[in-house]
This record gives C-alpha cells, sequence and structure tokens, in this order.
C-alpha cells in the first residue's frame, strides 16, 4: 500500500469483539448533539467501556477530536491498546512471524500451536505486571490478537480466574497480522488518554463539553446465558444501577451521554428494567443481528436499545 493510501486508511477495531457496535453506528450517530454534526468537532471524548472501540474509531475517522480517554476494567483490552500505542512497529513484526509460523502448519499443528499459545498466556496473567509498561506487553498483545484471530467464533471470553478460556477455531487463512489496520489504529491513538479503571473513575475527566458513550458489558438475553461473559469481574444488575447513577451524575454536569445495551424485551416482553431505570431519557429501540452464542438457532435479530440525553 502507497502512503498516499495509508494516510487515507481508516483506523477500525483490531480485535472481533462480541456486541461490537459496527452494525449500530449510524444509529448512534445520529444520536449525537447538533452542535457536534455541525461542526464535526468534539471538544472532549470519553468511552469508559472501550471494548472493540468502533463507535471510537468511526469518530476518530469522521470527526475531529480534540481530547479523548478511553478506558476499561478488562486489563487485557488495555494491554492491546496501550501496546498498538507505544510499540505498534515491534507488535507487527511479532504478529507476522506468529502468522507465518501459523500458517505453515497442518490442522492438527495449528490446534496444538493454539493451545500451546493459550496456557502461556494464561499462565502468565499471576504474573504479568499490567501497572508498569514494558517490552512484556508487545508479547502478550501479540498473543492476545492471535487467540482472538484463530480462536471458535472470534471471541474474547474470559472465566472467573480471568484465563481465555476459548476453544480453538478453524480458519483456512486468518489474518492475523493486519498491519496496515494496526498503523491506523496507532496514528488514532496518538493524543488518546488510555487507562485500567473502573468506569467511575471517568468520571472526573468529564465536563459539560463532554461526550461520554457507555457500552457496557451487555445484559443476558436470558437467565441461564452466561455465553457471554467476556470479564471475569462479570457485569451483574447492581451494576447496571451503579452506572444509571453515574449516568444521571454526568447528566448533571451537563454532558452529552449515550447508552447501548441489550434489550431485556428479546427474551421477556415484560422485562423493564432499563424502561424503568432510564425513564426519564430517551430510549429507543434498535435491530441488531446478534451472530455469536452457543445456540445458533438463537443467532439472528435482535433489539438493542439505545438510551441517549441529546
Amino acid at each position: 500500500m502507497k502512503i498516499s493510501e495509508l494516510n487515507n486508511y481508516q483506523a477500525k477495531p483490531f480485535l472481533k469483539w462480541a456486541g461490537g457496535k459496527t452494525q449500530l453506528l449510524n444509529d448512534l450517530e445520529k444520536q449525537l448533539p447538533i452542535r457536534i454534526k455541525d461542526t464535526k468537532i468534539i471538544k472532549n471524548y470519553i468511552e469508559p467501556f472501550i471494548g472493540g472501540g468502533a463507535f471510537f474509531f468511526y469518530l476518530m475517522n469522521n470527526y475531529k477530536i480534540e481530547k479523548s480517554l478511553i478506558s476499561d476494567v478488562n486489563k487485557e483490552i488495555i494491554v492491546g491498546y496501550l501496546t498498538i500505542k507505544n510499540n505498534h512497529i515491534e507488535l507487527i513484526e511479532n504478529l507476522r512471524k506468529i502468522q507465518s509460523n501459523y500458517l505453515a502448519k497442518t490442522e492438527g499443528e495449528r490446534k496444538e500451536y493454539y493451545y500451546q499459545i493459550r496456557n502461556e498466556y494464561n499462565k502468565n496473567i499471576l504474573t504479568f505486571n499490567y501497572q508498569e509498561y514494558n517490552s512484556s506487553w508487545i508479547v502478550r498483545a501479540s498473543q492476545l490478537i492471535f487467540l482472538n484471530k484463530t480462536c471458535f467464533n472470534g471471541l474474547f471470553r474470559q472465566n472467573k480466574k480471568g484465563e481465555f478460556n476459548v476453544p480453538s477455531g478453524k480458519y483456512k487463512n486468518p489474518k492475523i497480522c493486519d498491519d496496515i489496520n494496526i498503523i491506523a489504529v496507532n496514528k488514532a491513538l496518538e493524543n488518546t488518554e488510555i487507562k485500567i479503571c473502573d468506569f467511575a473513575e471517568t468520571q472526573r475527566f468529564v465536563d459539560a463539553e463532554t461526550l461520554v458513550y457507555l457500552d457496557p458489558p451487555y445484559r443476558p438475553l436470558s437467565n441461564s446465558s452466561s455465553f457471554t461473559s467476556y470479564s471475569k469481574e462479570g457485569f451483574s444488575d447492581d451494576d447496571q444501577i451503579r452506572l444509571f447513577k453515574y449516568y444521571k451524575e454526568l447528566d448533571e454536569i451537563g454532558a452529552n451521554l449515550i447508552l447501548s445495551n441489550s434489550d431485556p424485551k428479546n427474551h421477556n416482553e415484560n422485562d423493564n428494567f432499563f424502561d424503568n431505570l432510564y425513564n426519564k431519557f430517551s430510549i429507543q429501540r434498535v435491530k441488531a443481528t446478534r451472530m455469536i452464542n452457543s445456540n445458533a438457532q438463537k443467532r439472528g435479530q435482535i433489539n438493542e436499545i439505545i438510551i441517549a440525553n441529546c
């Protein structure tokens, strides 16, 4: 790719992400305040559940963001973001080696290699230094991206110990090293502050000129659903209520807020959990296609909710 083409390349999520917002970008953009739509300028942007970052990258590609902060309580995701920001060239070199090694193997050897990397990745959880950035982050980010690109269904899922527990997938030619996108993501993150923290800790960075997008771990579509546990911390109804209080406090500050979540009415039409919590705010239901579910028959179109104060 020529430099001119690279400059025009738009960054996109570097991880496959269940519940990612790529298909809802137009619906989310409609919720932006008129002044942002008109000027194409966002003074301050905060996203406390960054996940795959689809909306963040979309805004970076299409708006001028003067100041931004992204965060997540999931340490592994932030390892990926900070590594791309700090050492994207070294990360690309690592991923190229992994990709070359993986693609040269037979199907059986690929499976064995996958579990070798996964075991090493999980083994290092207890000793890995998540507080101080160093060269070991490049190795861990490489393993994270490799596992995400070659695991079953492209999931990111952890058990209660924080271990990556998705089985191996079967892909003929997976793109483990998307070097062009990693370069674009690095550019998008250049002036972005990145933190490992609980969403509540971001409140001190919010003022009346801030746009906050909240995309918390989704409330399960059914009481028996544990397939969407993407973080060892989990996110209970008590956490959802704590998030609502945060949302309300930010609204009082004067910030512009957009929140998305699964619609519990997909499973139970009488479940008014979010309708009752956010009854003073605008609640819209939009169609989305959820393709990741342990039961293939339950994949397909569902409603998701978007809650805004704009």
